[in-house]
């Protein structure tokens, strides 16, 4: 299972926002990439479970 991070950003507009790094394994490769989104901090949760 690959490492999650999330770092909380300040608020902008009433939300805020979290940006959610994954590191996801390459099937062909066996080489780790970094996925970055910067998802609203309420939805945090939903988009690990991806």
């Amino acid at each position: 299972m690959a490492k999650k991070v999330v770092a909380t950003l300040k608020k902008e507009g009433g939300v805020s926002y979290a940006k959610v790094i994954r590191a996801v394994k390459s099937d062909k490769t066996g080489a780790y990439t970094f996925k970055e989104e910067m998802v609203p901090s309420t939805m945090v949760q939903d988009t690990l479970k991806k």
